[in-house]
């Protein structure tokens, strides 16, 4: 029998089941596979033992299994030998990963390396490390390096690395023509191999014995440029070279300087020899010749210039020697060119050449330069050293030099005519010199100037400025004319034969005193114009209208108009207007006066309406017064016989009524003594009531009128208290009162009734109203 004992312990945290055996403590694992062997060779006996054993080792066995854990602690990257390499020499990209694990297991690494941006290289590794080889590091080569590690699900990420490959490939230089004409193009092309654009190239021309000339050209998207050059006359040997720039963190960095190419520059014909005969120092009177010429390989095309400064003096097409030849003096001294182009090729030889004076200029001189008409000139003209020589004076003109006289002295009497600019001539050996010019003025006397106004009438409005014109019809410009403001002298001007003056400074006292002076350079003198006085004109300043009678004017009478302003120069201009659709002019005068008046006869109901005026004078200024209303009403008289017809219609219609009223009174006697005393019967009510209305209809009910002391009696025994508070007007006609009870439908009778009663309180004036506008008033 076997003795085995088990405990338990931790390890790496978790709990595992040791068993004691013989010979050593072994865990749950390995003792489950020892008693498995135990159990096979008992196979029969001990069966369930096996069964139970292996269901206990299945257990522990995955009690016993362990959880994979990891970690990034930071990922970095190297550069060796250093992150500064020369070109050409290798370089690796190292990365690696810090990773931290729970066990010790194996784990897949993905490195990823990229160059600004850019992958460029990718590894799978089991190990912590990545490199990236550059065998020959190129100057593309320098930039920033990253590298990107995943483990599992975990990806890390380094910081960036700025790796410098120093130095550029060394560019290499083309042409196009190894031998060129001058004038001719050569076209190069520099090439940076294995550099990636952006770049720059710069292309240089070398001449023997000067500084070479250098142009920039930047490229952006390829690593090669190209540059043509024009080949210049005197480019015998042309040398060639380039090299190229690019940007780094640090600045700017430069390649090598390329292969140098050779051009040879052939000559299309030679620099042009320029030599004069006798010689480049003369005097003048000689004769001078000058002689260009040149050597080409063709003729054909070539052209021989020459010119002293810019004026070309000869030229030749397709011939090798230009001859100039002329007459020397001392204007050829200077510098002469003699030029040869043939094509796009130029190539000049200069000169200088001296011609010394064989005698000076000549001089002229006047007795006089400004003189008056009718007086004595003398020309005199001379050269220094009092040298012979032939002698002629001469007038200048738009047209021409006119010759006066092939002599040295001269002696005229002048006129105005003879103006102008003299010069005179010596000529010596054939070379002509002539004098500087001397200006000659002949002067005629100023006539007396008029003074005038601009506008032409001697006025001018207080306020605006006056324009004056000084003019004197005869006379030699220039002519000196000066204003004058009484004594004080305002303005000179200097002008041909007219001069003007504005005077802004306009007050109500400046009425004269206006004069101007002519003067030019006869001995003559000034003269001076007429004393030129100038009326100032006042402005007309507030209008106004007014009438008499003022406002209401009866028919028929009189009415008086009076305009007036408060200033203005006269004579003033007044006008009076009626408001209408058309603004009616009623009156219009001209007055020596600051007033009008304009006497309407006989106004009449249409005049009435508003009224108003206006002023004006020379300064043309219309000034408008306020209106006025005038309302045309009847006179007195007028309405006096108006009432008196008024009363007349009233009283003939009285008279009317009152016949009509004895008349009804004297067919209704009878009955009315029979009821005295007592009311009138129901039958005969109906039957007044119902009687058909007569012509003074607007006045029925006048049956109901009868003896006064009869009527007065019945009504008052009949209606009591009813009829006490009503009284009869018998100014006009006797009407008794209605009673209402009596005779509620007769509503003619009530509409007398309430007229009469109305016209008790009226004034006389509105009863004749009433009565004039009645019906039964015609």
């Amino acid at each position: 029998m076997l003795v085995e004992s088990s405990s338990s312990i931790k390890i790496m945290g978790k709990k595992q089941n040791l068993v004691l055996v013989p010979g050593g403590i072994t865990s749950d694992n390995e003792y489950c596979f020892i008693l498995g062997l135990k159990c096979l060779l008992f196979r029969n006996e001990m069966y369930l033992a096996l069964l139970v054993i292996f269901l206990q080792c299945s257990e522990l066995y995955a009690q016993g299994k362990v959880y994979q854990v990891f970690t990034f602690n930071g990922v970095k990257i190297k550069v060796e030998p250093s992150d500064k390499v020369k070109n050409g020499a290798p370089m690796s990209i190292i990365c690696h990963a810090d990773i931290s694990k729970n066990t010790d297991f194996q784990l897949k690494h993905n490195f990823t390396f990229f160059k600004d941006g850019k992958l460029v290289f990718m590894s799978i590794s089991d190990k912590e490390d990545a490199r990236y080889e550059i065998p020959v590091a190129k100057s593309a080569d320098t930039g920033d390096y990253e590298c990107r590690v995943k483990a599992g699900d975990k990806v890390v990420i380094s910081k960036p690395t700025y790796v410098w490959v120093a130095g550029m490939t060394k560019p290499v230089l083309t042409a196009d023509k190894k031998e060129v004409s001058e004038g001719e193009i050569v076209k190069l092309r520099c090439e940076l191999p294995e550099e990636v654009p952006p770049l720059e190239f710069y292309f240089r021309k070398i001449k023997t014995n000067s500084e070479p000339i250098a142009k920039r050209v930047a490229e952006q998207n390829q690593n090669f440029s190209e540059m043509e050059y024009y080949v210049e006359a005197g480019d015998n040997i042309l040398q060639f070279d380039c090299f190229g720039k690019r940007q780094v963190k640090s600045g700017w960095e430069s390649s090598q300087h390329s292969n140098k190419t050779l051009v040879t520059v052939k000559e299309p014909f030679r620099k042009p020899t320029l030599i004069t005969k006798p010689s480049n120092n003369l005097t003048e009177g000689d004769i001078i010749e000058f002689q260009c010429s040149t050597v080409a390989t063709e003729m054909r095309g070539v052209e021989i210039i020459f010119q002293k400064n810019r004026t070309i003096l000869n030229s030749i097409r397709d011939k090798g020697t230009l001859k100039y030849s002329t007459l020397a003096t001392q204007e050829d001294s200077g510098e002469y060119l003699c030029k040869v182009e043939q094509g796009a090729v130029s190539k000049t030889t200069k000169l200088n050449v001296f011609v010394s004076e064989l005698f000076p200029k000549p001089t002229l001189s006047a007795s006089m330069t400004q003189l008056d008409e009718n007086k004595d000139l003398i020309l005199n003209c001379s050269i220094n050293g009092s040298r012979t020589a032939n002698f002629s004076i001469l007038r200048k003109s738009s047209s021409g030099d006119i010759l006066l006289k092939r002599s040295r002295i001269l002696a005229i009497k002048v006129n105005v005519n003879d103006t102008g600019s003299y010069t005179c001539k010596a000529e010596v050996k054939g070379i002509v010199k002539e004098s500087k010019p001397v200006r000659i003025s002949v002067y005629a006397p100023v006539s007396k100037p008029t003074l005038s106004v601009v506008s032409g009438s001697p006025e001018v409005v207080l306020g605006k400025p006056l324009q004056l014109i000084c003019h004197s019809v005869m006379g030699t410009p220039p002519i000196t004319f000066t204003f004058y403001k009484g004594d004080e002298i305002k303005k000179n001007v200097t002008n041909d034969t007219y001069a003007t003056f504005l005077d802004e400074d306009i007050g109500l006292n400046d009425n004269g005193g206006y004069k101007c002076d002519a003067r030019n350079n006869h001995s003559s003198g000034v003269k001076t114009s007429n004393i030129l006085n100038v009326t100032v004109i006042v402005p007309i300043r507030s209008a106004s209208l007014g009438s008499v009678p003022y406002g209401e004017v009866e028919v028929g009478s009189d009415t008086a108009f009076l305009c007036s302003v408060k200033e203005g120069s006269w004579p003033i201009h007044f006008k009076i207007f009626k408001k209408t659709d058309q603004e009616e002019l009623l009156y219009e005068a001209r007055e020596y006066s600051d007033r009008t008046i304009w006497h309407k006869k006989t106004m009449k109901r249409r005049d009435t309406g508003t009224y108003y005026c206006m002023a004006s004078n020379r300064a043309s200024v219309d000034v408008r017064s306020r209106p006025i209303t005038i309302s045309v009403i009847l006179a007195a008289w007028q309405k006096g016989v108006i009432a008196a017809f008024v009363l007349t219609a009233l009283a003939g219609a009285g008279a009317v009524v009152l016949w009509w009223f004895l008349r009804k009174k004297k067919k209704a006697k009878g009955p009315s003594m029979e009821m005295s005393g007592s009311a009138l019967t129901p039958s005969l009510a109906s039957e007044k009531l119902t009687r058909p209305p007569s012509d003074g209809n607007y006045y029925s009910g006048s049956g109901y009128i009868e003896d006064n002391e009869n009527h007065m009696k019945s009504t008052d025994e009949s209606k009591g208290p009813d009829l006490e508070s009503a009284e009869v007007d018998y100014t006009e006609v006797e009407v008794s009162t209605l009673d209402p009870h009596r005779a509620p439908e007769q509503k003619g009778t009530e509409t007398v009734y309430s007229e009469i009663r109305k016209t008790k309180y009226d004034s006389m004036e509105n009863r004749h109203s009433r009565i004039y506008g009645h019906p039964d008033a015609t």
